[in-house]
């Protein structure tokens, strides 16, 4: 049996596993938005860095010291296999309260990267 994703999108190894593990690339915005947050769940630096738009992303991310607990996704535009930017509203509900964000993404040579939080 397969263990949950902590995204909420179903199994960890059709989810965000293959993903977080680099053998399988995000074809859409909101599943590289799920599977950031899952690199969040386990404090996978390495993924969030590596998934941040090379024009926006800081020298270093530290994905340690914030207990997760669920995510919510509100509303997708844009961000779907052939669309060149999407924005995914959310919540990330952790031990402290509820993170909401919409994230931005762009696609740079077929690839999907959170480029930053839109702005309301």
């Amino acid at each position: 049996m397969m263990a949950d994703c902590p995204c909420g999108g179903g199994s960890w190894d059709e989810c965000c596993g293959p993903l977080l593990a680099g053998t399988r690339q995000a074809g859409t915005a909101e599943a590289l938005m799920r599977s950031r947050y899952s690199a969040f769940v386990f404090g996978d630096s390495d993924h969030l860095w590596r998934t941040w738009h090379p024009r926006t992303r800081p020298a270093s991310v530290d994905a340690a010291g914030v207990e997760w607990l669920r995510l919510e996704v509100l509303d997708v535009v844009g961000g779907g296999e052939d669309d060149a930017e999407g924005v995914v509203e959310f919540d990330a509900h952790h031990a402290g309260g509820v993170l909401h964000e919409r994230s931005r993404f762009a696609r740079r040579a077929g690839r999907w990267f959170y480029l930053d939080a839109a702005t309301p």
